[in-house]
């Protein structure tokens, strides 16, 4: 199946292309671990996560990382605030955002890398940009020469006039250029490493650049993304760096997610107007918050807004509702709930198609809509029930809705037929108490 994806660096959608055969390869830019996640701060991960249940589902193995940057100015502050150590700090708030992930059904990483476990391994490729020309090193600051490379700023499409007038406001006059960006800095208080250039830290577009390398041997991966805050000046960055130091721009395709807004603008802690994702994970649960997320195309703004929580909530609630009668139905006539899907052509080409989630959805409901016709018939087809069911799960699957059914017992299964038995009678104190109990064991 031929899988294509818009490419934020070339401004088309184009065809993937694995550098390995059967193998994809991606990285996904991570929190920084200095406060709980919002809202918006899931959208990656919920986007990636689908995408990689996709591509697995169609044969490929898919080695998917997401970092956590655990170095940070923020970080810094806020462990001098509580006078601890900065990883008492990352540790409180990486444990926080796993406990988000499994909340959202989010499958473990290939790869969750810390920047402080790839230390050694950033000074010796800031040393390297520095032997080749790229890279500076001024009063024990680092900084990359733009100018050693050609085409900065191809990723996000910015005017590099403007660029130089915005960077002007903020010299700093250690710089050759306004617009060269720091690798490394001196630091006095706070965490710190002993570097050529004296005791610091790095930079944070470096970052990535070093663990990528480090995580995928090759110096370069299929897919490289992330938030759309991200291409200007994270990944602009990136690719200068990579440019310079493996003469590759990282990525064959970078794939950027919309933003979640908040009203009519973007949910940001800087703006204050966030919802913590723990929060609406409690409220809502997490299969209402992903379906939230996945059903607005990956590129364009998800509005979380009552409404569009309801109408989510509602449409989750008929989505596990005909599942589970599915599932139980077909266990009472001794059918197969372990079938082989197939058919899901409709629902493949839209998740093989820029990863359309909104087309994917509409076979959902269309199987969902089949699902409840045919229960409602008599006599029912078993093996069409089967073929139903197979098909939905393994949808949901892909999409991440964890739905839970009930698998029956010998007594499940008594307890049904004798409620049966009471209704035929009419005998409606004991077919009511019966069916309490069912309800209780969500069999009907």
């Amino acid at each position: 199946m031929e899988v294509k994806i818009y490419n934020s660096l070339t401004g088309k959608i184009e065809s993937l292309k694995p550098i390995v055969e059967n193998e994809v390869s991606i990285y996904c830019c991570g929190p920084t671990v200095y406060g709980d996640a919002h809202v918006g701060n899931i959208r990656p991960p919920i986007v990636f996560d689908t995408f990689r249940n996709f591509l697995q589902y169609i044969g490929y193995n898919v080695k998917l990382v997401s970092n956590f940057t655990d170095v940070d100015d923020k970080i810094i502050k806020k462990a001098l605030a509580e006078n601890v150590p900065e990883s008492v700090i990352t540790n409180r708030y990486i444990n926080a955002y796993k406990d988000v992930l499994n909340s959202l059904n989010i499958k473990p990483y290939y790869n969750n890398p810390r920047v402080t476990e790839y230390m050694e391994q950033i000074i010796k490729y800031i040393g390297e940009l520095i032997s080749v020309g790229a890279a500076y090193e001024k009063d024990g600051d680092v900084f990359f020469r733009i100018s050693s490379i050609q085409d900065y700023g191809e990723l996000s499409k910015i005017n590099m006039d403007d660029l130089v007038v915005g960077a002007r406001i903020e010299e700093n006059s250690k710089k050759e250029s306004p617009l060269d960006f720091v690798l490394w800095k001196t630091t006095e208080q706070g965490i710190k490493w002993v570097s050529p250039w004296g005791e610091g830290r790095p930079g944070w577009h470096t970052e990535c650049c070093v663990m990528i390398d480090s995580i995928f041997p090759s110096g370069k991966i299929d897919i490289h993304g992330g938030g759309f805050d991200l291409k200007f000046p994270h990944h602009e960055n990136e690719i200068a760096q990579a440019k310079a130091h493996n003469h590759n721009k990282i990525a064959n395709i970078w794939m950027h997610n919309g933003f979640v807004n908040f009203g009519d603008e973007k949910m940001s802690k800087s703006l204050g107007n966030v919802v913590l994702a723990k929060d609406a994970i409690k409220t809502y649960g997490g299969n209402v918050m992903r379906l939230l997320i996945l059903s607005t195309h990956y590129r364009a703004p998800v509005q979380f807004t009552d409404d569009t929580i309801l109408s989510t909530k509602n449409s989750y609630e008929r989505i596990e509702k005909a599942f589970i009668q599915l599932a139980v139905k077909i266990q009472l006539l001794k059918g197969d709930i372990n079938k082989k899907a197939n058919n899901m052509d409709n629902f493949l080409n839209a998740l093989a198609d820029d990863l359309n989630v909104s087309n994917a959805l509409t076979e959902l409901f269309n199987v969902m809509k089949l699902a409840n016709q045919e229960l409602r018939k008599n006599p029912i087809d078993l093996s069409k029930l089967e073929d139903i069911f197979a098909n939905y799960r393994d949808m949901l699957n892909i999409l991440g809705l964890k739905i839970d059914y009930p698998l029956l017992t010998n007594e499940d299964e008594q307890i049904y037929n004798e409620y049966i038995e009471y209704k035929k009678e009419k005998n409606f104190a004991k077919s009511d108490e019966l069916r309490n109990i069912l309800i209780a064991r969500r069999i009907i």
